[in-house]
């Protein structure tokens, strides 16, 4: 039997200081958001493309997303407003939460803020992509010292612990400090010559923000190399030049890729959809040496998958705060 989250009337509220210090595991982590995308073809999962509002003049972006994954018996509903996504006004403010539902029961989970869960659930995408693109990688870039480039490479050691070498691009020095503290025990060189260290990298990780000032060219990749992106930081002309190409979904990247169009205004052709390649009913790569373009574009039954395994974690230690609200 499901268990109760709060009592009838009230809801369960999961705010980001209550998320702080739970003992996640990055490898359950992986696992969880893994068979949230293998429950898309096995266990009766759905996930809707996202509804998106782009402001035309980057006053604001705007998106909502709702998802079902059968393997947890979880509803999500998600929404997310920026407010200048391209931080050129000095003015950005970022506002999102998650709503569970258990869908066993009808009952609600919890709201919780996502800031915490967004970047575990990219993080643990691209660790994927990579583990799936180049198991035997042994170096690795991340392009970006954001919230998302400081999870990218624990997440990443994680899935592919002989990684040897950790490099990272950006121009914050905070940010790049960040990024170094993130990995317990591992040097992280500090790039300064993006060209020559993307050159050298088996993995790429485009996870800079929309104010990224140099990005990685197709023809800087070495033969074998997969580029990820899930920001900015990886120029499109990786994606139109690769040898082969892998999404999280083919119709939410057709949506979500207005930066990857070609010069007709077409979507790049996608060769094969992350839950596919993760149940071997395609492969990662034709050949050894192609070069692997992986658009990471989040799926809200991941939120919902990870949403429910935090909430359990932060149930089990007495966390949050229940309000009248029904």
């Amino acid at each position: 039997m499901s268990p109760s989250y709060a009592p009838p009337g009230q809801l369960w509220l999961l705010p980001q200081s209550q998320q702080e210090g739970l003992d996640l595991d990055r490898r359950q982590v992986i696992a969880v958001v893994e068979r949230a995308y293998r429950a898309l073809r096995e266990s009766g999962s759905n996930n809707p493309v996202k509804t998106i509002i782009d402001d035309p003049g980057d006053h604001s972006l705007s998106y909502s997303m709702v998802a079902r994954d059968a393997g947890s018996g979880t509803v999500c509903f998600k929404a997310v407003y920026e407010f200048d996504p391209r931080r050129t006004r000095d003015g950005y403010r970022f506002h999102s939460f998650v709503f569970l539902v258990d869908d066993t029961t009808g009952e609600p989970i919890a709201l919780m803020d996502v800031v915490r869960l967004g970047p575990l659930r990219s993080s643990a995408t691209t660790a994927l992509f990579a583990r799936e693109a180049c198991p035997d990688a042994r170096s690795a870039l991340v392009v970006g010292t954001g919230v998302q480039g400081q999870a990218a490479l624990p997440m990443l050691l994680a899935a592919l612990p002989k990684l040897e070498r950790l490099q990272v691009f950006g121009t914050y020095p905070d940010g790049l400090r960040a990024v170094r503290d993130s990995v317990d025990g591992r040097e992280v060189e500090i790039v300064r010559d993006l060209r020559t260290a993307a050159g050298a990298a088996d993995i790429v990780i485009g996870a800079a923000g929309l104010s990224a000032t140099e990005e990685v060219r197709r023809d800087w990749m070495k033969p074998g190399s997969v580029a990820v992106l899930l920001g900015y930081g990886v120029h499109a002309d990786v994606c139109h030049g690769a040898d082969y190409r892998i999404a999280t979904d083919t119709a939410q990247m057709h949506a979500t890729c207005e930066d990857l169009r070609g010069e007709d205004g077409s979507p790049p052709s996608v060769d094969a959809q992350l839950p596919d390649v993760l149940l071997g009913r395609a492969p990662a790569r034709r050949h050894p040496d192609d070069v692997v373009f992986a658009y990471n574009s989040g799926m809200a039954v991941t939120d919902a998958a990870l949403g429910r395994y935090i909430a359990d974690l932060a149930r089990a230690g007495g966390r949050g705060e229940k309000v009248n609200f029904w």
